[in-house]
């Protein structure tokens, strides 16, 4: 799961918002560094991404893809999920995605103390709503051509848009079926304590 997926998923308090985001941007154990919410944030972030690696139909997703691709196409998947899920947002979600994103950017610009790599690119997300863009298809491909600057053989996302094209409807279906299990777990895990080694 991207971005968009994990604070749709991890509950929309301020504190359980940006621990979601921060996810992605913190590693190793936590320490008490960020509050308790933040964390537990965090730690949600972290049992999603597990139990999504796991899942038989994210196996089956990746499994589309041609060999030579596969090395990458987690990346690729938890990308065009996220497209999928900001397509189809009120099957999902109450109220608007532009009211969603909206109320999260206030909330992530108001952050005086985001982890640096997230900090630098805040005003960006925020300024060109990165996450109600994923809405389009074809912001996907400015997409893999930012992951790809980070990448040590980024040729390999070269061919993205174009898998992606061709496996647009089974990966949909794929997304249809998995998605609301994971909020489903999502939801039990936030009622859940969570070790707090994580």
């Amino acid at each position: 799961m991207n971005y968009l997926a994990h604070l749709h998923l991890g509950g929309q308090r301020p504190e359980e918002l940006l621990g979601s985001l921060y996810g992605d941007f913190v590693k190793g154990l936590l320490h008490g560094q960020y509050s308790p919410e933040i964390e537990r944030g965090i730690q949600l972030h972290r049992s999603i991404d597990v139990f999504t690696d796991n899942h038989p139909l994210v196996g089956q997703s990746l499994s589309r893809f041609t060999r030579t691709r596969r090395r990458y196409a987690g990346i690729v998947l938890d990308v065009f999920f996220d497209h999928c899920l900001a397509r189809d947002w009120s099957q999902y979600a109450e109220g608007p995605l532009e009211r969603f994103t909206s109320d999260f950017y206030r909330v992530l610009v108001a952050e005086q103390q985001l982890p640096r790599r997230l900090a630098t690119i805040a005003p960006h997300m925020a300024a060109h709503d990165w996450l109600g863009s994923y809405r389009d298809f074809a912001v996907l491909e400015q997409v893999f051509n930012g992951i790809a600057r980070r990448l040590s053989r980024p040729e390999e996302l070269a061919g993205a848009m174009q898998d992606l094209k061709t496996l647009y409807e089974p990966l949909s279906e794929d997304f249809r079926a998995f998605y609301p299990q994971l909020q489903v777990y999502a939801a039990e895990q936030r009622v859940t304590p969570i070790s707090p080694l994580a």
